[in-house]
């Protein structure tokens, strides 16, 4: 018999998790720490979740998940073509040992200062995230070996062993990986990369962060059933991934990138004018595709003592609050004379601080309630002022007033200061007379019904 229904895959019901969770750590026969952490939610159509012994070895090991099942590390992007071996500590060893056998001259490598052309899938970490993947690293052995019933892969024991390892390199909005090698670390807060590399994860998109996915956590963990079935559920997701790098197949912007050891002196007479941006004798990466020297030869025009000698860190990162950061960027602003540090200003005000004070004043309006107890939520506090559920009055709002006024003060004050035009000038005035009829309502005595009639 058939009645017409469409069939699902989950329903409501109760569950013994204490029992569930002592079965799990049992098969595991591990220690457990004191706290465990979960998702928020099941978002994919069959409502999947992976099994509870996972969540508990990433507990023990401080690995946190995506939603797709996997850990990653988020870094900027910065494009490297070569390297010496002793600017990442790569001995001569390693280095043979990983195909870099002569330098760009074509003399054998048996220097640290000998200079190498980067291969385009080997890549140049963080140091911090060598950390993170040597505790990915001990999460997955244990995984193995505990879950799986198998031989431990990784068997690190510092960041120096996963030298050599391979990762997916994955870029936001997209559902492609990457594979890629570690080479080495860097003490910048940067992944360095090969510009093949790093256009073959991208499909044009701004922003320049990017995050890397230890392979073997991918192909154990990733699962599609945990992702949403709707527009975009798929994306920052390595749904499919690449082995190899093909230049004909990436963003077409490095296609247009120099491969030229030095300019000619017609360069620098047409530079010295107002000409189109190109000139014929300059050798492009175009020029090589689909040849033998596609993946090698590629020049640059000038020495360099380290390669990532200079800041660390970026400014964003050191300066803490927004304030200070909006301060700074309308100070250097004002000091290049090719920006009008004004209508710069004018268009960060309007297309950030204006929509994130008033997204904060609506959602703020439309905010649901929570019991700080049990977490149960509630579109409306309870009549009685007390949960439902576990009966305690410890009920709370999930925003707060000064989530909604954070930004504020500090776009009113720069309208003022830097004379910025009157028509935002009034709109700043006008959403904070809207967020005052919210918080600021006059205090009256409650009446008797019997005073009205």
């Amino acid at each position: 018999m058939k009645c017409g229904s469409e069939t699902k895959d989950y329903g409501m019901q109760e569950v013994e998790l204490r029992k569930m969770f002592e079965k799990a750590r049992s098969s595991l026969k591990v220690a457990v720490p004191d706290i465990v952490k979960g998702v928020k939610g099941m978002v994919s159509d069959t409502k999947e979740i992976e099994p509870l012994e996972k969540g508990i070895l990433r507990a023990r090991h401080d690995v946190h998940i995506f939603r797709d099942g996997t850990s990653r590390f988020e870094l900027l992007n910065a494009t490297i073509t070569h390297f010496k071996p002793r600017e990442i500590n790569l001995s001569i060893e390693k280095a043979k040992e990983f195909g870099y056998s002569q330098d760009i001259h074509g003399k054998e490598l048996v220097d640290g200062e000998q200079i190498v052309e980067i291969f385009p899938q080997d890549i140049i970490v963080n140091e911090t995230c060598g950390d993170w993947m040597l505790d990915v690293s001990k999460f997955v052995d244990e995984e193995l070996e505990k879950f799986y019933k198998v031989k431990p892969f990784y068997n690190a024991k510092t960041k120096e062993d996963l030298i050599g390892a391979l990762v997916l390199g994955l870029a936001p909005h997209t559902s492609a990986g990457v594979t890629g090698r570690v080479l080495g670390y860097t003490k910048s807060r940067l992944g360095f990369g090969h510009p093949y590399w790093i256009c073959a994860k991208r499909r044009n998109v701004d922003g320049d962060q990017d995050s890397v996915i230890l392979l073997m956590d991918g192909l154990l963990n990733f699962s599609m059933k945990f992702l949403a079935n709707r527009n975009g559920g798929k994306m920052d997701a390595p749904v499919v991934f690449s082995t190899i790098v093909s230049p004909n197949e990436i963003d077409d912007e490095v296609h247009e990138m120099e491969t030229s050891w030095d300019y000619p002196l017609e360069f620098y007479e047409k530079a010295s004018g107002i000409c189109e941006p190109f000139l014929d004798i300059i050798a492009l990466v175009k020029d090589r595709i689909d040849t033998e020297t596609q993946y090698s030869g590629i020049g640059y025009s000038h020495e360099t003592n380290t390669f990532d000698e200079g800041p660390k860190t970026s400014r964003y990162i050191q300066l803490k609050t927004m304030e200070e950061k909006i301060m700074r960027q309308n100070a250097l602003q004002k000091k290049i004379v090719a920006v009008d540090a004004k209508d710069c200003l004018e268009r960060v005000m309007g297309s950030h601080f204006l929509p994130d004070i008033i997204g904060n004043a609506r959602s703020f309006s439309r905010q649901s309630f929570r019991c700080t107890n049990c977490n149960e939520k509630y579109r409306r506090i309870p009549l009685s002022g007390r949960c439902y559920k576990c009966g305690k009055d410890k009920i709370i709002l999930t925003i707060h007033q000064g989530s909604v006024r954070k930004y504020l003060k500090i776009a009113q004050n720069m309208a003022r200061t830097e004379h910025l035009s009157p028509y935002l000038i009034q709109r700043l005035d006008m959403i904070e007379k809207e967020i005052d009829s919210i918080f600021n309502n006059d205090k009256v005595e409650q009446k008797s019904l019997f005073e009205f009639m």
